[in-house]
């Protein structure tokens, strides 16, 4: 296995992890792993694990929004059959190969916070206030995403080594849990004179830049405050306030850059070049970027799936698998030279694009015109992201159809932009279930499981086998 953009002792320091572990761990220690792992290799682990959880999520997310689909009638994903997602959770086995996660055998939510909570001991003890800044920042990502997805999870008692069976806290209480752990990541990453600096080559989401995570935590806040678009709570006024401290430009994207070999989803792409046979795109999402569904040809297509071998673009129905031989390219697949699926491709967690997305939902009611420029922006910083040339960007943006103005421009315009913009990435399935999945010609997949498409995922089977008194019977 070669080694691309990262450093040796990086390659170490990615496979270190505490053995205080909580209730995931099964009383085990490993003799292969440092005791006492250093600041800054704690740092690499927490940053690039956080970034593979939401690899973890969207691999499976990535099915229900239809942007991919199985190439075997019936998959699991595709149809909402209960497949075991522990992996999420935690994954103290390695990773069998070949397999698009590296062989780590310390993935998932729970490790990823565990060692958080060591880097932040270490880190309260040395006045190590920006490393601090990221445990928080990070430890918020990833329990926003475990109940965004399950719902009422572990929390309060899941990092106390002596507890194998503690309580799942409610998801409203982790969820404003998570809003003041951004809060206090702020008011650490502005401390003056801390001991010891962010490692530039260990922080794996901001290369050590102090404004970026700030901005990062902002981001994050109105990301978690417009999920809350159908409860009373909503406060379109507190979203902007976030969005106002957060991203301005591409630049600032909160994004995974440096792996073992191959980006995820690029190990994804490549291992369906072997005949393990995966990431094949969906006739839903070719369908509504091919001009078909939506009656315009989308640029960003050619940048994201290979042509078959006709040179048309082709998706496979979910649930229904593939309709050719699988062998002969008669169906389009994530493309190896793709932006989110080449071989050192971006692990997008939080971007631009989505705040513009964020400030046109949160101002359309009040300022429509506001709005639908933000609306504008968010495509325009999407399409940059990915590199289409000028002339399709213009193109696009000027086809009456995306750009309908500002007495034209609904709601349904948003949400169909922001889910193209968010290809891949869990969060597009918060968005589909707060909008009742009202995209144009989506339908529930083949042979789905499901009366209605589906809105939460359940719980893990090691939880049903461990912890299963106080897991909540949905």
């Amino acid at each position: 296995m070669r080694i691309k953009n990262i450093s040796y002792l990086l390659m170490l320091l990615l496979f270190i992890s505490s053995c205080k572990k909580g209730y995931f761990d099964i009383n085990e220690v490993n003799p292969n792993q440092t005791q006492n792992p250093p600041i800054q290799g704690l740092l690499a682990s927490v940053t690039y694990h956080t970034g593979f959880n939401v690899f973890r999520a969207g691999d499976f997310t990535s099915y229900y929004m239809q942007y991919l689909a199985s190439p075997n009638t019936g998959g699991a994903s595709d149809i909402y059959e209960n497949a075991d997602r522990s992996s999420l959770w935690y994954n103290p086995t390695p990773v069998p190969t070949p397999s698009p996660l590296p062989t780590n055998p310390f993935g998932g939510v729970y490790n990823t916070i565990m060692d958080g909570r060591v880097l932040l001991e270490k880190a309260t003890q040395e006045n190590a206030t920006e490393h601090i800044g990221v445990v928080k920042a990070t430890e918020a990502m990833n329990m926003s995403l475990m109940i965004d997805l399950f719902g009422d999870v572990p929390y309060s008692e899941a990092f106390n080594a002596k507890n194998f069976t503690p309580k799942y806290d409610k998801a409203a209480d982790i969820y404003t849990t998570c809003l003041a752990l951004l809060d206090e990541a702020i008011v650490n990453f502005t401390k003056p004179n801390p001991t010891i600096k962010l490692d530039a080559s260990s922080d794996l989401i901001h290369g050590g830049k102090v404004a970026a995570w700030i901005k990062t935590c902002h981001a994050l806040k109105a990301r978690l405050l417009n999920r809350a678009s159908k409860l009373p709570s909503y406060n379109p006024a507190q979203i902007l306030t976030e969005l106002s401290a957060a991203y301005t430009t591409n630049a600032d994207d909160a994004q995974v850059t440096k792996f073992m070999a191959r980006s995820p989803w690029g190990q994804v792409a490549y291992n369906n070049t072997q005949s393990l046979l995966d990431g094949w795109m969906s006739e839903q999402f070719i369908d509504a970027l091919n001009g078909k569904t939506y009656g315009v040809v989308d640029p960003r297509l050619k940048l994201i799936a290979d042509t078959t071998r006709s040179g048309t673009f082709k998706g496979t129905p979910n649930g229904k698998g593939r309709t050719g031989s699988g062998t002969q390219r008669e169906e389009s697949y994530l493309s190896v030279n793709g932006f989110y699926s080449k071989a050192d491709a971006p692990l997008l967690l939080i971007t631009y694009a989505e705040m513009k997305f964020i400030e046109a939902e949160a101002t359309f009611a009040s300022d429509k015109q506001r709005s639908y420029n933000a609306y504008l922006a968010g495509i325009a910083a999407h399409i940059d992201k990915l590199g289409v040339s000028a002339t399709d960007k213009n193109t696009y943006l000027n086809n009456p159809i995306v750009a309908p103005g500002v007495a034209g421009y609904t709601v349904d315009h948003l949400f169909k932009e922001k889910y193209v913009a968010m290809f891949l990435h869990p969060e597009s399935w918060t968005d589909a279930r707060r909008y009742d999945y009202k995209y144009k010609d989506f339908t529930l997949p083949q042979g789905a499981l499901l009366q209605t498409f589906i809105r939460r995922v359940n719980y893990p089977t090691s939880e049903l086998s461990r912890n299963g008194a106080n897991v909540p019977n949905v």
